[in-house]
C-alpha cells in the first residue's frame, strides 16, 4: 500500500526585543547563567507581568507581513505543566483568542508554487534551560539557567498542509527569510532563537482521513528537521507494514543515533487546565497603530523576488539565491548599479562571493569588498582590459587578500592582456609543437581536443589572452597546418 505524509509545523521564534516579554530583564544571549532573571520572570508572589509593546509590535509586523487576520483584541492564557526549568509551573501564551489569525506563505514544490496556510500566531514566554552536561557532578545533576523565562516568543502554527520533508524544510527556510527581512528575529537555529516542532502522521495515499500524528520537538537546524521527518515517516509506514499500531506521542529527535525518541503521551489541550491569565488585561491594539505599522513595512522576500526576475532579467532560481537575505539582495542592487551590468553582478554573487562566503563562514555583512570595489573589477573585464580568468584567478583573490583595488593590481603585476596578435602566435605556434599527439587527433577529425589546445594556450599566457582572440588564431593556426 502507498502511503501520503502530512505535515504541520509549529515554529518558535525569538522576537529582537532588548527586554523580556513582561519584565524589563535583558534578553541578551550567553551571558552568566541565571544572570537576567528578575521576580516576574520568575513568578515570585506579589510580582505582576507588563506587557513588552515592541514585542506586540513585532507580533503584528509579521502577522501583515503573512497576510493574517489581526485581532484587535487577543488573550493571555496560562498553560499549566511542571517542568524543572518552568519555574511558574505555567507559561503566558495565548490560546483561545491569539493576536492573530490565519495567513499563508509561499514555498516552491517540485518546481511549482505552493501556498501553505495558517493556522495561527501567538505570542507566548520562554522557559528556562535544563543543563544536562558540562559539570563535574553533571552525571548526577541537572543544573538550571533561567535567563532564557520569560524572552518574548512568537509561535507560528501551520495547517498539515506539507507533504514531504523537503516542503517543510523549505517553508522554514521561507519564514527565517520573511523574519530577517523584518528584522523582527535573527533566525539563529543554534541559538534557539528559531525552533521547530513539527507534527508528522501518514495516510493511505488518496484518503482524506488524518492518520495518528507524532510530535517531534525541538529540532534546531534544517539538515535535522529533513534527516528527522523522514525517519519518523519511514518508521511509521514499516510500522503499518507489519500491522503494527501508531501511538499519538511526543517524541525527540536524536542526532547521534539519526532516530526519532519517544518522550511522552501527546498532550491534549485540557491537559494543560488553559485559563486566562489574571494578572493581565486583554491585548487591545487600534487599527490606527496596525496602519503605522504597515506602513513601515520593508519590500517583502517575494515581492523582490518577482522584481528581480523583471527588472533584472534574473531566472526565478537566481532570484531566490540573491534575495534569500536582505543584505545580500541590497549587495546585489549596488552591485547590479555600479557595474551596469545585472547579469555579470548576478554571476559573480552566485560563484566568487558566495563561495568565498562558504569557505570562510562569512556573512555577506563581513564581505571585505564593498560593492564599488567588486564593480570596478567586473567593468574592467567587460572593457576587455583584463581577461575573466585573470580577474577570477588572479585580481579578486588579491584584492580580498590586500585590500587594493583592481586597477593598482593590474598594474602592479602586470597583467594587462595580450594585445599583439603576432606575440598570442609565437605561443599558439609553441604550443602546436610541443602538443604533436592532440594536433594530429584534431587534424584527423577529432575537433573536441580543440579545447585542449585552447587550454594549453591559456596556461602558456597566464591568463592573459583573450579567450575569443586565442580561439580564432589557434584554430586558424591548425587550419593552415592541414592544408600544408
Amino acid at each position: 500500500m502507498k502511503y501520503e505524509t502530512v505535515i504541520g509545523l509549529e515554529i518558535h521564534a525569538q522576537l529582537l526585543t532588548k527586554t523580556k516579554l513582561f519584565c524589563r530583564c535583558s534578553t541578551q544571549f550567553g551571558l552568566q547563567p541565571n544572570s537576567q532573571t528578575c521576580p516576574v520572570c520568575l513568578g515570585l508572589p506579589g510580582s505582576l507581568p507588563v506587557i513588552n509593546r515592541e514585542a506586540v509590535r513585532m507580533a503584528i509586523k509579521l502577522a501583515l507581513a503573512l497576510q493574517a487576520q489581526i485581532n484587535l483584541k487577543s488573550i493571555f492564557s496560562r498553560k499549566n505543566y511542571f517542568y524543572p526549568d518552568l519555574p511558574k509551573g505555567y507559561q503566558i501564551t495565548q490560546y483561545k483568542l491569539p493576536v492573530a489569525e490565519g495567513g499563508e506563505l509561499l514555498i516552491e514544490s517540485e518546481g511549482q508554487g505552493k501556498v501553505i496556510h495558517l493556522e495561527r500566531l501567538h505570542l507566548e514566554e520562554d522557559a528556562g534551560k535544563s543543563l544536562h552536561e558540562g559539570f563535574p557532578d553533571s552525571a548526577e545533576k541537572t543544573y538550571l539557567d533561567f535567563n532564557r523565562c520569560g524572552v518574548p516568543l512568537i509561535e507560528i502554527v501551520t495547517r498539515p498542509e506539507m507533504n514531504t520533508a523537503g516542503e517543510a524544510v523549505e517553508f522554514v527556510q521561507n519564514l527565517r527569510t520573511l523574519l530577517q527581512y523584518l528584522e523582527i528575529c535573527d533566525g539563529n537555529m543554534e541559538e534557539g532563537s528559531l525552533r521547530c516542532d513539527a507534527n508528522l502522521s501518514i495516510r493511505p495515499e488518496g484518503s482524506d482521513q488524518p492518520g495518528v500524528k507524532t510530535e517531534v520537538k525541538n529540532i534546531n537546524s534544517f539538515r535535522f528537521l529533513a534527516r528527522a521527518l523522514d525517519y519518523e515517516a519511514k518508521r511509521q509506514r514499516e510500522l503499518l507494514e507489519r500491522g503494527e499500531r501508531i501511538i499519538k506521542e511526543t517524541r525527540g529527535w536524536d542526532t547521534a543515533s539519526g532516530r526519532t525518541i519517544s518522550q511522552r503521551s501527546k498532550e491534549e489541550a485540557h491537559d494543560y487546565r488553559y485559563f486566562p491569565e489574571p494578572d493581565l488585561p486583554p491585548l487591545v491594539v487600534s487599527d490606527g497603530w496596525i496602519k503605522e505599522i504597515a506602513a513601515g513595512l520593508p519590500e517583502l522576500p517575494q515581492t523582490k523576488i518577482e522584481r528581480f526576475i523583471r527588472d533584472y532579467g534574473l531566472a526565478a532560481d537566481e532570484a531566490r539565491i540573491l534575495v534569500s537575505s536582505r543584505a545580500l539582495a541590497d549587495y546585489y542592487e549596488a552591485l547590479a548599479r555600479d557595474s551596469g551590468t545585472p547579469r555579470q553582478a548576478a554571476n559573480w554573487i552566485k560563484r566568487e562571493v558566495l563561495q568565498f562566503l562558504k569557505e570562510n563562514n562569512l556573512e555577506i555583512n563581513d564581505f571585505p569588498l564593498q560593492p564599488a570595489s567588486l564593480a570596478e573589477l567586473i567593468k574592467l573585464v567587460e572593457a576587455r582590459e583584463i581577461t575573466m580568468t585573470i580577474a577570477k584567478e588572479q585580481v579578486f583573490p588579491e584584492m580580498l587578500n590586500t585590500g587594493k583595488e583592481a586597477r593598482t593590481i593590474i598594474e602592479e603585476k602586470g597583467l594587462k592582456p595580450i594585445a599583439e596578435d603576432n606575440t598570442l602566435l609565437l605561443i599558439i605556434n609553441q604550443v602546436i609543437e610541443e602538443n604533436p599527439q592532440p594536433v594530429q587527433q584534431y587534424l584527423g577529425g577529432k575537433t573536441q581536443v580543440l579545447g585542449y589546445l585552447l587550454g594549453q594556450v591559456m596556461k602558456a599566457t597566464k591568463g592573459q589572452a583573450s579567450p575569443e582572440k586565442a580561439r580564432s588564431l589557434l584554430q586558424a593556426a591548425l587550419d593552415r597546418l592541414a592544408k600544408s
